[in-house]
């Protein structure tokens, strides 16, 4: 059999099984998320096993320390792993919540409830644990997934996606309701995403590349965000213990993920007292300035920035500085440069802080707290299965809520349209 003809068959199958899947109710759900917990710890050395094939084929293919180090499993990651699927399964569900309802003046009720998606589609990189963090939300959710990793996790991945799929078969639930595309073929991807008729959603959580790929490939939708540009701006009301504190969390703590801070703009009236103050911690945290001629004036070991810094993704100890004459300059900076990711005012002014709020379109807007905290588990979701810089049909992170959709639902009593 072709590959199209494999995944094919595998999107047509999960089609199917998401049929049963979306009758399931929210205990038997969570009693299979449980045992799925179990099930990863029990076979933790077939795992490890499994896991040190891929190890070893990176280490040969000249994989980074850092990506062989986002491979590994051992019995503390497994563990972690079933930690995640069981709080997933403590998670409200959302399916069958009625969302709002009313009555029209013929006296029929009409509302509107959350039901699954149907049949999602989950193309995402090195990490293994994804494998079962995607399949948990998706199935929590009501909706059949289909797993497409990356192939330096390929033995990995399936071995995951089968000790899940054995728990599922030994409940009654279609194991085809959790399908792994098996071979690393790009021809994989690129047929599974032609698959408009049975896979309803296609979400890619990996690097910039990855991402525009599969847009430019999809026939169907795909949540996307392709980069976290990220700015943080210290207005004339700041605060700057909170600024300093604020700033050096959103690009310190952890420089490499899309909610780092990436630009710092800061309100001219105080660029003379914040600039050295805050120049010199993060230098002295290792951090490369590069800063508009203005933003050098008050630290002169900071580096020129040039206009390719205002769009950058550095994802290293790398930041853009900026000094900007007031508000309105700091949110056009924002809207021309920004990528819909996060954005933070750090400021005393509730007039400004609300304005910013309102003006400023980005996914997640935050006032006096750090750019860090745009992540579902950070802010209430329990878990995420990405975030969405796109405002169709989620916007942020992405929750249970966010896999699902909803549909109108009426009660009459024997009325008809005249």
């Amino acid at each position: 059999m072709t590959i199209a003809a494999q995944v094919a068959q595998i999107a047509a199958e999960a089609r199917q099984a998401s049929l049963a899947l979306a009758r399931l109710g929210t205990a038997a759900k969570n009693r299979m998320l449980s045992a799925m917990a179990a099930a990863l710890e029990a076979r933790s050395g077939l795992l490890m096993a499994e896991n040190a094939k891929d190890l070893e084929a990176g280490r040969a293919k000249g994989l980074s320390a850092a990506m062989l180090d986002r491979l590994m499993l051992d019995e503390k990651r497994i563990a972690g792993v079933a930690a995640a699927l069981r709080e997933v399964a403590a998670l409200p569900d959302p399916v069958g919540e009625v969302t709002k309802m009313w009555k029209r003046p013929n006296d029929l009720l009409v509302g509107k409830m959350r039901i699954p998606l149907g049949v999602i589609g989950i193309i995402y990189e090195a990490r293994p644990n994804v494998t079962a963090d995607a399949a948990a939300l998706c199935l929590k959710a009501g909706n059949a997934v289909i797993l497409r990793g990356g192939s330096e996790a390929i033995h990995s991945n399936c071995a995951i996606a089968g000790i899940l799929q054995g728990v599922m078969s030994g409940m009654g639930i279609p194991a085809a309701a959790l399908s792994l595309i098996p071979f690393t073929e790009r021809e994989g991807v690129l047929e599974m995403l032609k698959q408009e008729e049975t896979i309803d959603l296609i979400i890619p959580r990996g690097g910039e590349s990855l991402i525009r790929f599969v847009v430019e490939n999809s026939r169907i939708p795909v949540i996307k965000h392709y980069k976290g540009v990220c700015h943080v701006y210290v207005d004339a009301a700041a605060d700057f213990d909170k600024a300093e504190a604020i700033v050096v969390n959103a690009k310190v703590q952890r420089p490499g993920v899309c909610n780092a801070l990436e630009t710092l703009l800061i309100h001219k009236d105080v660029a003379a007292a914040f600039i050295p103050r805050i120049a010199a911690r993060l230098q002295g945290l290792g951090v490369e300035l590069r800063g508009d001629e203005e933003f050098r004036r008050y630290a002169p070991t900071a580096q020129p920035a040039t206009e390719e810094d205002w769009a950058a993704e550095y994802l290293e100890l790398i930041l853009a500085c900026r000094v900007v004459d007031n508000m309105d300059a700091a949110i056009d900076h924002i809207n021309r440069y920004g990528s819909l990711h996060s954005e933070a005012i750090i400021t005393a002014d509730y007039g400004n802080a609300q304005r910013f709020i309102r003006e400023v379109n980005s996914s997640c807007v935050l006032i006096n707290a750090s750019t860090r905290f745009n992540d579902g588990n950070q802010l209430g979701l329990g878990a995420e299965i990405g975030i969405s810089t796109t405002k169709l049909h989620s916007f942020g992170p992405m929750g249970l809520e966010d896999l699902t959709t909803t549909k109108f639902i009426v009660y009459g009593d024997g009325q008809v349209r005249e």
